[in-house]
């Protein structure tokens, strides 16, 4: 009983050192509320291009454009990053997207919005949120210790469980109301999330001397480095594979409710269910990677994953698909949290923007192409066949992870000194 007592209390005092670290929290509550508006417009953009065009194809390119700028800028911003201020890279990147959702709404409010300038602005966020997604995975080893970062990560999951609960609902029925009341909101996101890492005094990175290197031998150094951790490597390819299959779930989700006439509400709502999932994983996420090795953690998530995915094409009723979605948003903050306190823990902190660029280009890059082709297969397809494309590539995925030995072999966690335990 005493062990028991001493590892709770020692629980408590993590997370009550880590609310009281005030620079994590200003950065988490920015991206919270930042979060939030994100959620809004992730889920008011496709019914805006569905109400457009009516076209599943395009409902798909127009995400792809979204997630194609990691395909393309990855490497060589993570080798800035590692070079440049990582705060200032990311209140200049919140200020563009700011800029950039006030133009759809003026486009809205002037009755002048067309799918390609919805393509054009789509586009425009990816290329703010790669600059901003790796300043900020690089800099939270320097916000944070190494014994918080998995509670830190456990809080971030929180937090996107959190706005994908609330996002689309509120996404879905501000989009009810008026059109261009999401963009607004989310523009007022950014510029909260602006003044919070305005107050941040940590610096997002050490002092470091100017570098004379060419930016090509930066980030061969870093490819060298995940090339070299075969464990790494192939999670960046597992998660690409399985943000291939995510990717189709909103122009799926959109189409199965518009087949059965459902509102813009109620497409909110179905991806509101799944956020109650992602809440139950986050929670789950910290306790999980402390108990359990890395490969049973990794295998149980994506296998769980592959076999919820074909029950898209046979559940009855719109409401069973959020039911659904709340089963596999359940194994991704878990699988999140896992690999990603696990891979930070690992980085050294001059390499952290190259290494965490490779990583995602990997993870991400397949993002365009499982957006554009899911929505091209129910154009040509349907949907039904869609989903079970989809998860013969799932089923796949989690075969491929049982029995890759990196996997099998992995140790439980990362301590202080970055040694697996």
């Amino acid at each position: 009983m005493k062990t028991t007592v001493v590892k709770d209390d020692a629980s408590s005092s993590r997370w009550s050192a880590l609310w009281r670290n005030r620079d994590f929290m200003l950065l988490w509550s920015g991206q919270t509320i930042s979060s939030l508006g994100t959620g809004i417009t992730q889920t008011a953009y496709p019914l805006l291009v569905w109400d457009i065009s009516h076209s599943a194809a395009l409902v798909g390119l127009v995400g792809g454009l979204g997630t194609l700028p990691y395909l393309f800028l990855s490497l060589v911003v993570g080798a800035l990053i590692d070079r440049w201020d990582r705060k200032r890279v990311m209140i200049v990147c919140d200020l563009g997207r700011t800029l950039n959702l006030v133009s759809v709404f003026a486009a809205l409010l002037l009755g002048h919005l067309t799918v390609v300038q919805i393509g054009i602005n789509a586009l425009t966020e990816g290329i703010f949120y790669v600059f901003f997604n790796l300043a900020e995975v690089s800099c939270l080893p320097r916000v944070v210790s190494k014994a918080q970062l998995p509670l830190a990560t456990s809080q971030n999951e929180a937090t996107m469980g959190t706005t994908a609960l609330l996002g689309p609902l509120l996404g879905g029925a501000l989009y009810s109301l008026f059109q261009f009341i999401p963009f607004l909101a989310d523009a007022i996101s950014y510029g909260v999330s602006v003044v919070t890492l305005s107050f941040i005094r940590v610096r997002f990175q050490k002092e470091r001397q100017r570098s004379e290197r060419k930016l090509l031998t930066d980030i061969r150094e870093g490819l060298s480095w995940l090339w070299h951790q075969p464990l790494i490597l192939y999670i960046a390819f597992l998660t690409g594979g399985l943000n291939f299959l995510t990717a189709g779930l909103i122009p799926i989700l959109l189409v199965l409710v518009k087949q059965q006439h459902g509102s813009s509400l109620l497409y909110g709502t179905i991806l509101t269910i799944g956020g109650i999932g992602g809440i139950i994983g986050s929670l789950l996420g910290a306790p999980i990677q402390k108990r359990f090795r890395f490969g049973p953690v990794i295998i149980w998530t994506v296998g769980i994953e592959a076999l919820l995915f074909p029950l898209y094409a046979v559940v009855p009723n719109p409401l069973l698909l959020g039911v659904v979605s709340a089963g596999i948003f359940v194994t991704g903050p878990i699988y999140n949290v896992v690999q990603f306190s696990y891979r930070l823990s690992l980085i050294p902190d001059e390499l952290q923007g190259r290494v965490n660029s490779v990583f995602r280009l990997l993870a991400f890059g397949f993002q365009p192409l499982g957006w554009a082709l899911t929505g091209l297969l129910i154009q040509w397809l349907q949907v039904v066949p869609t989903i079970l494309i989809l998860s013969a590539w799932g089923l796949f995925l989690a075969l491929l992870t049982a029995i890759n030995p990196h996997v099998l072999k992995a140790g439980r966690r990362v301590n202080e000194s970055g040694v697996d335990l």
